[in-house]
């Protein structure tokens, strides 16, 4: 093993060591493992909001979409997360926070009813399967590299680090190992720029830059649809706004001690972001001028660091995008884990169909931790068989965005959004992007992104007003304006206590003796 070897090993031994050792906050709840019991400050949640965004797939996924497509292929990624970030920040992080829920389909539950609550859970479930499979893909990627191993062996030992320190320390692992896996990151991205621009390499930067083909760096990757300026802006649009619909993100967003804590993590998480969009984007057309044109592009960054770059810089590189990418795997694994546990066993399956008493947090800790096995599991084979960071993170949100986007929205600002509405924008916005994926000819391969969420969009305020009569939208919205008992909250009985301000409930709102065709079972006993 060579010194590359040698430092990442050590870093992934400290990882694993903070991780576990950050078990010790969860004390038996799955509350704290989840969101750490809604009680981060600032700085941590900013630090860990940019860590799920200056990931492997924004990096190493980055450096390999712009060393084969030009700059702005890879760009948008971080361009768009960072986008995200500020969207998160200025509409939707203070009112989220203050509904104090576990998971994000907590939010589709209490303002749509179960129906929702499990079709946008489906739904983030494969998104975030396919997030998780390409940071795995990133690890593996890059300890094939510095440890000599094949290809398997890379990804299996960073999904066993994961499971572990996602098992023991949930969302508090993460806080505490983002603290210096993520400015490492950002550091050595600017460092490994600051080398080859500063002309320190054999070889002058204007060399490099006039290097690369006119098209790879001028704006027609913006403007020009043959230079894939349709994919471009549809990668914009699923990051910058599908993205806000993301369980790793939105359990930060809980996990801030107040709202205003939240809006301002959001706002800074997005500005550490954007802070990468020049290093880790310049650091492709490096690559294109040093590595032949016709090696795996998803080994470009890791190449680069290991042969190129002074030993100290190379090493932080590959540390820092080992560590955002288990991060940022960790991060997705429990916020899967969370969703299939508190929204599909605990409320749907367990409450709503069985009709049995509610899990004690405690154990809805233990059914988190067991389901992060098997989910884990399905990641890690995704990202064996298909590895394809940076092009796997736009698909993951391209799912969300297409369905989920127009339900939390509108479910947010509009009075009139109701249960039909957020229930046809679900399966009729997923249904048609799953149908342009095998239909959309390849010259508008961008469109298929960007149509479907204007479909939901527009079906959603047609149902919705056609509706109003039997479902008056009303009667859930004032939820946003909610924050259950905290034993309400563990119980997944969030409306218990919930008092509708109208007197309509035709709907099967909390008050009403007969839940309607898509509320909680237990609603009938609100008052």
């Amino acid at each position: 093993m060579d010194g590359f070897g040698i430092a990442v090993a050590i870093f992934i031994v400290i990882t694993l060591v903070v991780g576990v050792f950050a078990g010790k906050l969860v004390k038996n709840s799955g509350r704290r493992l989840i969101v750490a019991g809604k009680s981060l400050p600032l700085f941590m949640v900013g630090t860990m909001l940019a860590a799920q965004a200056v990931d492997g797939n924004s990096s190493l996924g980055n450096v390999s979409l712009v060393f084969e497509f030009g700059f702005w292929a890879g760009a948008v990624i971080p361009i768009g997360l960072g986008l995200c970030l500020f969207m998160t920040g200025a509409f939707y992080a203070k009112p989220l926070n203050k509904m104090s829920m576990v998971t994000l389909p907590d939010f589709y539950f209490r303002r749509f009813g179960n129906g929702a609550e499990g079709l946008s859970g489906i739904l983030m479930i494969i998104s975030f399967l396919i997030l998780v499979a390409g940071n795995l893909a990133a690890s593996g990627f890059i300890l094939e590299i510095v440890f000599g191993i094949n290809y398997f062996y890379g990804i299996a030992i960073s999904a066993i680090v994961v499971v572990i320190y996602t098992v023991a320390g949930g969302l508090f692992a993460s806080a505490y190992t983002n603290l210096f896996q993520v400015y490492l990151a950002i550091g050595a991205f600017w460092a490994g720029f600051l080398f080859f621009y500063g002309g320190y390499a054999d070889t002058p930067w204007d060399v490099i830059y006039n290097n690369a083909p006119p098209e790879f760096l001028d704006l027609s990757g913006l403007y020009d649809v043959a230079n894939g300026a349709l994919i471009n802006w549809g990668a914009i649009l699923a990051l910058g706004l599908g993205d806000i619909v993301a369980l790793d993100f939105m359990e930060r967003v809980f996990s801030a001690k107040n709202p205003k804590t939240a809006q301002r993590g959001a706002l800074m998480g997005g500005a550490l972001t954007m802070f990468t969009v020049i290093p880790t984007s310049m650091l492709g057309i490096v690559a294109f001028y040093y590595l032949p044109v016709d090696i795996d592009p998803a080994l470009a960054l890791p190449m680069l660091s290991t042969e190129f770059m002074p030993f100290a810089i190379g090493a932080a590189i590959l540390m820092g995008v080992i560590g955002a990418s288990m991060s940022t795997a960790s991060g997705g694994l429990l916020a899967i884990s969370s969703v299939i546990s508190r929204n599909m066993m605990q409320r749907i399956i367990r409450r709503r169909w069985q009709q049995k008493p509610n899990w004690s947090d405690s154990q809805l800790l233990k059914a988190t931790r067991i389901a992060i096995i098997p989910m884990m599991i399905v990641g890690t084979a995704i990202g064996y068989f298909l590895p394809a960071p940076g092009i796997y993170l736009i698909l993951a949100f391209d799912i969300v965005f297409a369905g989920a986007f127009a339900p939390l929205t509108f479910g947010l600002f509009w009075k009139k959004a109701n249960m039909p509405a957020a229930i046809v924008s679900l399966i009729v916005g997923s249904l048609i992007r799953l149908i342009f994926f095998f239909t959309m000819p390849e010259e508008w391969a961008g469109l298929d992104t960007m149509i479907p969420p204007i479909i939901s969009f527009t079906l959603f305020i047609i149902v919705a007003l056609a509706t109003q009569n039997k479902y008056p939208g009303k009667a859930r919205h004032d939820v946003r304006d909610y924050s259950p008992p905290e034993e309400d909250v563990i119980s997944g009985e969030d409306l218990k206590h919930f008092k509708e301000d109208t007197t309509a409930t035709s709907a099967g709102g909390p008050n009403s003796n007969t839940p309607g065709p898509d509320e909680d079972i237990t609603s009938k006993n609100a008052t």
